[in-house]
């Protein structure tokens, strides 16, 4: 392990806009080289000939380096497939997402994974692929809550920075409580310290079913409330390029439309007992 400081250029965990300084690299995943008559489909350039070097953060069921070192993840998935369509293996290292803006806007990784939302501010200074998935705004409870306005006068929590926390303070006022990560987040949902909690739905259905997270807990889809837009319009994830790499980007994002054309994406959702609507994204927009 070793720790790199960078300058701050734009971070933020999946939808945060927050900055950091701290990159942290762990143990990196290597897959096989390609067949030498492989044909790509798509020319462009990559950091390292040959190789598509992805920066990746721990966030299951998204991205994640498993006990034996291995990426996997539903977007591990489509680019372990990506890489193949275009004659590429794939060297994947766990980067801190809070610094992967600035691992990727240095070019040191080729692609940025860890669910990001497709933003506005990102867009500025990165290249957004084509969305991938749309992550909907969940409300975890007791009583199987579907509405935000429901929980006034709860004590609830959700992750500081998130997209939606400048709606919910408007709604919820004091009785919304902030938390680090969505680790703090469960470990006081599960304590009982607080009545609720709202992050998003692929996340929690995930941990329920494979790691045996939020036992207890109702997870459900909170109803459009035209106060929290991120109801309204849910976010769609994407991957993260530099701005040089229009080739790259181009490459990607003809690649998705393939796999999204195809019944590619939604498989792969299946396979990790998501709901294969998620890849239903709607038109490309950027949250603001």
């Amino acid at each position: 392990m070793r720790i790199v400081t960078v300058r701050r250029v734009f971070g933020g965990c999946v939808n945060s806009g927050r900055h950091y300084a701290l990159v942290l690299l762990l143990g990196a995943s290597t897959y096989p080289a390609i067949a030498q008559n492989c044909v790509p489909a798509h020319k462009f350039n990559t950091i390292v000939p040959g190789t598509l070097t992805i920066a990746m953060g721990e966030l299951p069921p998204f991205d994640t380096l498993d006990k034996d070192g291995n990426y996997t993840g539903v977007e591990a998935d489509l680019l372990k497939i990506i890489a193949k369509k275009e004659c590429l293996k794939i060297a994947a290292t766990q980067v801190d997402p809070a610094g992967q803006v600035q691992y990727v806007f240095s070019r040191k990784a080729d692609i940025g994974a860890f669910g990001w939302y497709r933003s506005a501010a990102r867009a500025k200074i990165l290249n957004v692929s084509d969305p991938l998935l749309v992550e909907r705004l969940a409300i975890y409870s007791k009583d199987g809550a579907t509405s935000i306005d429901s929980l006034r006068g709860w004590t609830t929590g959700t992750i500081q920075g998130y997209l939606w926390v400048p709606d919910l303070k408007k709604i919820l006022g004091d009785s919304l409580r902030l938390y680090p990560n969505p680790v703090a987040l469960a470990q006081d949902l599960s304590a009982g310290r607080i009545d609720a909690a709202i992050d998003s739905y692929t996340k929690g259905i995930y941990a329920q079913k494979h790691s045996g997270g939020y036992s207890g807990w109702i997870i459900k889809v909170a109803q459009p409330n035209v106060e929290v837009k991120a109801s309204v319009q849910p976010a769609q994830t994407t991957l993260l390029m530099s701005k040089d790499a229009t080739d790259l980007a181009s490459a990607i994002n003809s690649d998705l439309r393939e796999l999204r054309a195809n019944g590619t994406i939604r498989g792969i959702l299946k396979t990790y007992g998501l709901d294969p609507s998620a890849a239903e994204v709607g038109e490309p927009r950027l949250l603001h």
